[in-house]
């Protein structure tokens, strides 16, 4: 099962890249990570780091609080 905190986070993010309509290959490029790592944040199959949700806020031009919200 998964966690739901994972799971609500990674449709934020999700929804956020749609909104920007950027490809999880383009968000990742922008963040300095892997496509798939993309992926599987937005399918809540990774426990992603601090250090990488600010790697995706920055990329998504997003404070960490913004990209947050709605997620706890």
């Amino acid at each position: 099962m998964k966690n739901e905190i994972l799971t609500r986070f990674g449709q934020r993010v999700r929804d956020e890249r749609l909104k920007q309509g950027l490809s999880q290959e383009e968000l990742a490029e922008k963040a300095g990570l892997h496509r798939t790592y993309i992926g599987m944040i937005e399918r809540a199959e990774k426990n992603i780091t601090l250090i990488n949700i600010d790697k995706l806020a920055k990329a998504l031009e997003l404070t960490i609080d913004n990209l947050l919200k709605g997620v706890s």
